[in-house]
């Protein structure tokens, strides 16, 4: 099993950053797929962005150009640099792994935009 545990979320206003940030309790390098999702009130959980094991990355086109995934193995961790953020990137943002033919979620971290 792999527990993901994010930090990171907050309250920010519209244009502002933050940096989200995932540790997983096994060797990141382990890990096939991991990346980031998001649920908003009252829509479905959506990919924000995924990184391989082999650097290859997938955006949304809704966080293309803001938005940058990066993965720190030896702190076996997962990072989503958020930029320019709007109020629509509101949302819970939750770590995802793919790890040997089973997905694994953290708990989600709050990410508050204001306008």
């Amino acid at each position: 099993q792999v527990q993901l545990v994010e930090s990171g979320g907050d309250l920010v206003q519209a244009g502002g950053s933050l940096k989200l940030s995932c540790v997983a309790s096994v060797s990141a390098s382990s890990i096939r797929l991991m990346g980031w999702y998001r649920q908003a009130p009252g829509k479905q959980r959506e990919l924000v962005a995924s990184m391989s094991r082999g650097g290859n990355t997938d955006y949304a086109d809704f966080v293309k150009g803001r938005f940058t995934i990066s993965r720190e193995n030896a702190k076996n961790t997962v990072y989503l640099q958020m930029n320019s953020l709007k109020p629509e990137d509101t949302a819970v943002y939750y770590c995802y792994s793919y790890w040997y033919n089973n997905n694994y979620w953290g708990q989600g971290t709050q990410v508050t935009v204001s306008s």
